[in-house]
């Protein structure tokens, strides 16, 4: 599984990405988990606000912060 977080690095991005981790270790998957912060492959996602989380190339969240329950599910 490979997860994106995709954010210029503001404290909402950062959140996202240790939620995402959490979520990670309290379900026992593993996952590729890569910080994308480049602002052109941020919009060729089609993705306008941040932060924003794709799994497996599919944009699953944009604009919020997901909590690790929400995003356990989404994994």
């Amino acid at each position: 599984m490979n997860i994106k977080v995709l954010g210029t690095g503001c404290k909402k991005c950062k959140t996202l990405e240790e939620n995402v981790r959490t979520a990670l270790s309290s379900t026992g998957k593993e996952a590729n988990v890569e910080k994308v912060e480049d602002v052109q492959q941020i919009i060729a996602y089609g993705v306008m606000s941040t932060p924003a989380l794709v799994i497996d190339g599919k944009v699953v969240s944009k604009g919020k912060v997901l909590k690790p329950k929400d995003i356990e599910k989404l994994i």
